[in-house]
């Protein structure tokens, strides 16, 4: 991975718009409400000298041999593995929540993988299972997919014959 400096934008509101405190004091919500409010109010967004930061930004391929690696060890650790934002006691993600309340209401026993703490392998994981979203459900070392793909087949009991073939094997 790479450093690269990035300058971090500052809003600059035209005359008579006023930006609550709020917004300003949570960086969460300002990337959100400078993106949007750009757009609405036909705010400026100037970068600011004094806000260089350095990030780490993946580069073309960001699944090296020793990632990949990592990789398969966690996906075939457990029979079923679920990478999800936040854990299965404290899910950060509604859809990670939903594949969680699926698993634990067929009482599957899963290893639960909180993607949000650690960049490498969220990226990474992306390309390892050709799918750019999460959470990803893999049953038995195979992707199996994500949370609408596991409700579908939590509907229609193809979930629970899966994972019945996999706890079995």
């Amino acid at each position: 991975m790479a450093l690269r400096s990035v300058k971090t934008p500052t809003l600059t509101p035209p005359a008579g718009v006023i930006v609550s405190s709020s917004i300003i004091n949570n960086p969460q919500s300002l990337r959100f409400v400078s993106a949007s409010l750009a757009v609405r109010s036909n705010l400026r967004l100037k970068p600011s000298p004094s806000a260089a930061r350095f990030r780490c930004s993946a580069s073309s391929s960001s699944l090296t041999p020793q990632l990949r690696d990592t990789l398969e060890k966690l996906v075939n650790s457990e029979k079923v593995v679920l990478f999800m934002k936040g854990t299965r006691d404290f899910p950060m993600c509604g859809f990670s929540n939903t594949v969680v309340q699926i698993l634990k209401s067929l009482n599957v026993p899963f290893e639960d993988v909180n993607i949000l703490e650690n960049e490498m392998v969220r990226q990474g994981l992306k390309e390892y299972s050709s799918w750019p979203t999460f959470p990803q459900l893999y049953i038995d070392g195979e992707f199996f997919g994500g949370c609408d793909i596991t409700l579908e087949a939590f509907q229609s009991g193809e979930l629970q014959e899966v994972v019945e073939r996999a706890m079995c094997s």
